[in-house]
């Protein structure tokens, strides 16, 4: 007796919804739980890769435990529809557990040491681990429970890239939503409630669906089951899957480095790359599951991923362009054919099988796992980010003549893609360059380091020294910085003995506080920025053999968080612009919380801010202001941002000559190192006259509290485009 059918079985609408929302909220988490991450655990390439690879890990794992279970849970009578709910509902769980983990785990581990030592690197990653594991891995459990409900309609041998294409356009509406709106207007909080929202009632509805499609279906005999044919493993099917997944996530921890010199190093240059990434691929998807079912050409389609990826090498090459536009669409071809590539792979390894699709699928995944361990520790730090590109291009020319039949004269096609490619590679190796290789051949001297977390480049002479990170220029050799030291302990009421600089940049500032022979430490992320301190200062080896001084690579919250010691300053000078990725952490009132418990009695706290528009500095200075009751402004020397002094004791209005006074000799010399005239006094005296009265911050449109939550200066798109959005800003607040 036939079955009674069921709308879920009928219309494809469902489960492609289901899998768009899904891919949604997976996105949301990965943003956000990435972000927190940073704050938890510090803003560092060890955190960015193990979040991504538990991520990765999570949905590999997933897919192929559920595509093994399927089986047993139908032959036990068991609705894979019921347990695809159970899968959702448990993900919107951890929309709310993760951060409390988060919070658990980063407390649990500040005994541990810095950031770079092995303890900390160990364990912090198995915390990470165990935060994100359970529900990344029901993430990945969602296809082959999907697919096991689609059996008997659509068009099963397809029923992957059917998921996969609704997901992945899921997962780009997630990525821009999430930056461009959510986060600005709701803060990271509210939009994981959202995402767990939206989990829960995937859940509620295939809670119902499962429950009617079981009331109203008459079960039908074996014999009416669907028979999948018989799949032998396949090696090579299954090797191709995971060097697909390698390349593609070890391209894209490279373009985000390569790409930053004209994108920024804001969160809206990172998102974009991603839904670039996505969107590309989602199109690919959609265009395999139109392609004809005869099959398709798999050298072919491997060699023109080869030039594709050539490409994206020689139109982003320095000289060329810089275009932000030309550089998204630069990585369309190749993530538009991988996303062909991928789901066919799948389905012709499965063939419709939840098991196998799973087990394909987590092949895919475990290249997804270690192709950014492998770019980011080993390619990157050794060869820089062209040649990088240029060596993981070439698993698709080797793979386009392993899949080759026949001779190459009756492959023309693919013959004609693998001797663009050889034109293209000898462009590549013969008149490319990357940014730090172009400014490393333009502006001489120059000295690059290379390490997992960035590459830096210092170079040009004199006073017109530059240091840039990933192409974004950072500092100069300019008096702001030197202030940034000497203004502080200036105003102190007593003579000081300790001092705490979060930020090196080209150490202007570490050198300005050892000129005052006090005890002073520096703090900052990237090791190659601290090992460039001697190409900017001939006296940089004898400030560092200094026994008083000492230089930490570590993230500079966690730093403070992990100590006990006190300061009669600590200053804070965050990487440009105002508007950089991470960058809240270091003017967000919990931010300023912990910098107050480390400051002595009396102590002052150094902030700049540099020149940004009012409503990010206004909001900046309310979060300023809220957690120090003192708090003074000074336009600085050049007029490129503001000094703020901030402290829990009153800070008196003192002149130029009297803070000249206060000066030791030695830091007199430093402070006017830049000047013509020697005299620190009119220096003094010039930055006193340019004090801003702290009621000119708080004039205008109200805006929030800068917060770890609430990262304002970050996300300002809305506020920028449509400003009739603000209402959400919940100022009061």
């Amino acid at each position: 007796m036939p079955s009674m059918t069921h709308p879920f079985e009928r219309s494809p609408f469902w489960p492609a919804l289901f899998f768009f929302i899904s891919g949604f909220c997976g996105l949301v988490y990965q943003i956000i739980w990435m972000r927190l991450a940073f704050a938890s655990f510090g803003i560092t390439t060890h955190v960015l890769s193990v979040v991504l690879s538990v991520f990765m890990a999570g949905l590999g794992l997933g897919s192929w435990w559920a595509g093994r279970w399927v089986p047993r849970i139908k032959s036990a009578g068991h609705s894979p529809l019921f347990f695809y709910a159970l899968a959702e509902g448990f993900i919107g769980i951890g929309a709310f557990t993760v951060p409390a983990l988060y919070t658990i785990a980063s407390d649990a581990l500040l005994p541990s040491g810095n950031i770079q030592s092995g303890t900390y690197l160990l364990f912090s990653g198995f915390a990470i681990l165990l935060s994100l594991m359970p529900w990344c891995f029901c993430m990945g459990a969602t296809f082959p429970l999907m697919m096991a409900s689609l059996e008997k309609n659509l068009d099963g041998e397809r029923n992957f890239s059917f998921l996969y294409t609704a997901n992945s356009l899921g997962a780009v509406v997630g990525s821009l939503l999430t930056v461009i709106v959510l986060v600005e207007l709701l803060g990271f909080h509210h939009t994981l409630v959202l995402a767990g929202a939206l989990n829960f009632s995937l859940c509620a509805a295939c809670l119902w669906l499962s429950s009617s499609k079981g009331k109203r279906s008459v079960r039908p005999v074996l014999s009416q089951e669907k028979k999948f044919p018989k799949i032998s493993v396949d090696p090579f099917s299954l090797s191709l899957l995971f060097m697909t997944g390698f390349v593609s996530m070890s391209m894209e921890v490279a373009w985000t480095r390569n790409f930053t010199p004209v994108l920024g190093n804001q969160v809206y240059a990172f998102a974009f790359i991603l839904a670039s990434y996505l969107l590309a691929t989602t199109l690919g998807a959609w265009t395999y599951r139109r392609a004809p079912r005869e099959g398709f050409g798999l050298s072919t389609l491997l060699g023109a991923l080869f030039v594709a990826a050539l490409l994206t090498i020689v139109l982003n090459d320095p000289r060329v362009q810089h275009q932000p536009w030309i550089v998204l669409l630069s990585i369309t071809p190749f993530c538009g054919l991988l996303g062909f590539l991928t789901p066919a792979l799948v389905d012709r390894y499965s063939q419709g099988d939840p098991s196998f699709a799973g087990q394909a699928y987590a092949v895919n995944i475990l290249g997804c796992i270690l192709g950014p361990l492998f770019c980011s520790y080993l390619l990157l730090p050794f060869w820089g980010t062209r040649l990088s590109l240029f060596l993981l291009s070439l698993p698709f020319a080797y793979f386009a003549t392993k899949t080759m039949k026949g001779p190459f004269k009756k492959n023309v096609l693919l013959g004609g893609w693998l001797g663009l490619g050889a034109l293209l590679t000898l462009i590549v190796l013969m008149w490319t360059v990357d940014f730090e290789e172009s400014f490393a051949r333009f502006i001489k001297p120059s000295a690059i380091q290379r390490d997992a977390t960035a590459t830096v480049v210092a170079c040009g002479t004199g006073y017109k020294k530059v240091l840039l990170v990933n192409g974004i220029g950072m500092t100069g050799l300019l008096p702001e910085t030197k202030m940034m030291a000497h203004l502080p302990l200036a105003y102190l009421g007593h003579p000081p003995t300790s001092a705490l600089d979060i930020c090196f940049g080209m150490g202007t500032t570490f050198r300005a506080l050892s000129s005052w022979e006090i005890r002073t430490t520096v703090v900052d992320l990237v090791p190659g920025v601290i090992r460039s301190f001697g190409y900017f200062w001939s006296d940089a080896d004898q400030v560092t053999a200094n026994p008083m001084d000492r230089m930490v690579v570590d993230d500079g919250r966690r730093y403070l968080m992990r100590i006990h010691e006190l300061y009669d300053v600590i200053t804070v000078d965050p990487p440009p612009p105002i508007e950089a990725a991470g960058s809240s952490l270091l003017y967000s009132t919990e931010f300023y919380d912990l910098v107050r418990k480390h400051l002595k009695e009396g102590g002052i706290l150094q902030q700049w801010i540099p020149d940004s528009d009012l409503l990010t500095t206004r909001s900046a200075v309310r979060s300023l202001t809220l957690s120090f009751p003192y708090v003074r402004a000074f336009r600085s020397t050049l007029k490129m941002g503001v000094h703020f002094l901030a402290s829990t004791s009153p800070l008196p209005q003192l002149t130029g000559d009297q803070l000249a006074a206060k000066t030791p000799p030695r830091a007199r010399k430093d402070l006017a190192e830049f000047f013509i005239d020697k005299d620190p006094r009119p220096i003094y005296n010039d930055l006193v006259k340019k004090e801003i009265p702290l009621s000119s911050f708080s004039n205008g449109i109200p805006v929030p509290l800068l917060t770890d939550d609430r990262p304002f200066n970050e996300y300002y798109l809305c506020r920028k485009f449509a400003p009739t959005l603000q209402s959400f800003w919940n100022p009061s607040k």
